[in-house]
């Protein structure tokens, strides 16, 4: 039985290049797997399902060796997990000397070997690059001023009164959340800020 496993590493992410390989390999569409998550672990579910149904002598097909997984040393233990302990071959369609079919003999297995682990390696370099260069960016993006999550919601216009109020007791703190349109712990949190301030009115808190 042939399959076949793509993987992108967010929903957002085209997953065309993989699919047209494995149509080229004449894999069907029931035995197509597609996780659309990260390569970090292989804490994934249609990875999972696929590993219940594959036996020995099944053929799996992968683009290339970071689609399997980007994680140096687990990328090394499903591979042996998969080809030792299933029976599976694995052919990743980019480097075609990771195809276990292909040179069984000790040479051929050393060669497949040694190219597994340098693949893997570089996968996971370039995951831990991916992730440097983002924090480089977030905090070149910071020093310019730029902001992220959501920006704060506007005030009410009656905040400041209604505070006034609630501190002089003549309301309750839910009334005056009530009276804000706010949940009680929010109002709460954002009259400790306001009274922290002095007890400026302003349109943002």
């Amino acid at each position: 039985m042939f399959y076949g496993y793509i993987r992108v590493s967010s929903t957002d992410q085209n997953e065309d290049r993989q699919r047209i390989a494995m149509a080229d390999k004449g894999i069907a569409k029931r035995n197509l797997y597609i996780d659309k998550q990260s390569g970090k672990d292989f804490e994934r579910p249609r990875y999972k399902r696929m590993m219940k149904r594959l036996k020995p002598g099944d053929l799996l097909y992968i683009l290339s060796i970071d689609r399997l997984g980007r994680n140096y040393k687990e990328v090394q233990e499903q591979w042996r997990i998969l080809t030792k302990e299933k029976g599976v071959d694995i052919c990743v369609i980019d480097m075609p000397l990771l195809d276990t079919r292909n040179g069984k003999d000790l040479m051929g297995t050393f060669i497949a070997d040694l190219v597994l682990q340098i693949l893997s390696f570089v996968a996971q370099s370039e995951r831990e690059n991916i992730r440097k260069r983002q924090a480089e960016g977030i905090a070149a993006a910071k020093l310019r001023g730029v902001r992220f999550g959501r920006p704060p919601i506007p005030l009410p216009e009656n905040f400041c009164d209604v505070c006034r109020d609630w501190r002089g007791k003549k309301m309750t703190l839910r009334q005056a959340a009530g009276a804000c349109n706010m949940p009680v712990g929010t109002f709460y949190s954002k009259a400790v800020k306001w009274e922290s301030e002095g007890g400026l009115c302003r349109t943002r808190i």
